[in-house]
């Protein structure tokens, strides 16, 4: 297609793309500019960038790898499969919006975006969703429902909750950005977030306490969850958007780390680099598992000291 000025944004855009991948400048498994990328270079909305990287992928051009964003297929082959589209449904929306997240984040999702993906009017979309804030409730639903409790809890409430903290943590692993569609404020009332909640409640059940404790350490075992996962999110994006990784970004910030540390204002600060000079490596895994078993260790002493219900 030749890149006629007059043409949709989407098709100028998907061409300039496409060009630069048959001369060879972004070659199989280089990563192409994200919808947000596109959207400030070529002053489009998010859903138009979209249209454009989905055209790409129709013709087998690119494909989404998550968090990698999208990436050139390898042995890509112009031009579509001829398959009629499959059905638009609910399922397969909420889906979509959930690729779209994992590959992007939570900021590339839209209605827009979404329909762009699926090669539908975004009209047709409000037949099966009626809202993006249904849309995010759908994902975050179906995204939780991934995580698979055992059919019978093991003997103890500590136990129990490890596994459903555990359980939570893989899911938020997988989807990043699900921190930031939860709420302890505001909770949706979700089908697949009141099991774990149910979960969590009978483990404590067995301890007699009344149900203002049980809620309240329910809450703040969540909290703790999602505040870790936020992380994950935070670190996603910015791996997205530098592509560097965490320990990449800290090689460049330790020069001021040193200095501020040098100054003598924060002695304590000072002495803990100093004795980590051989270096210290962030592990969200081992800070979730010391957390988690930090917190239980203070939800034992609360239930010792709290008197029983009847």
């Amino acid at each position: 297609m030749p890149n006629d000025g007059r043409a949709p944004p989407y098709q100028r855009i998907a061409e300039s793309l496409r060009v630069r991948i048959e001369s060879g400048q972004l070659r199989p498994g280089d990563r192409v500019p994200s919808t947000r990328a596109i959207a400030r270079k070529w002053k489009v909305a998010l859903a138009t960038a979209a249209h454009a990287l989905s055209a790409l992928a129709d013709e087998g051009l690119v494909s989404t790898v998550p968090r990698a964003g999208t990436i050139v297929a390898n042995g890509a082959t112009k031009g579509p499969s001829g398959r009629a589209a499959p059905e638009l449904t609910r399922a397969r929306i909420v889906q979509s919006a959930i690729a779209v997240a994992d590959a992007e984040g939570l900021a590339a999702v839209s209605l827009r975006g979404v329909a762009a993906r699926l090669n539908a009017p975004v009209t047709s979309l409000y037949r099966h969703v009626k809202s993006k804030e249904d849309l995010l409730g759908a994902m975050t639903d179906s995204a939780i429902g991934e995580g698979t409790l055992p059919p019978h809890p093991p003997v103890g409430w500590r136990a129990q909750i490890e596994i459903a903290a555990r359980t939570q943590w893989k899911v938020l692993r997988r989807h990043p950005w699900m921190a930031r569609t939860m709420s302890i404020t505001r909770p949706m009332p979700l089908a697949n977030s009141i099991a774990y909640a149910n979960w969590v409640l009978r483990a404590l059940d067995e301890l007699r306490l009344d149900a203002d404790r049980r809620m309240r350490l329910h809450i703040v075992l969540h909290a703790f969850i999602q505040g870790m996962a936020v992380n994950l999110e935070t670190e996603a994006d910015a791996a997205s958007e530098t592509g560097m990784s965490d320990s990449d970004w800290m090689d460049t910030q330790l020069g001021e780390f040193s200095a501020l540390a040098a100054s003598g204002r924060f002695p304590a600060f000072a002495a803990v680099l100093q004795e980590l000079d051989a270096g210290f490596e962030l592990d969200l895994d081992g800070l979730f598992e010391l957390g988690l078993r930090s917190m239980l260790d203070g939800f034992a002493r609360v239930i010792d000291a709290r008197p029983r219900r009847p």
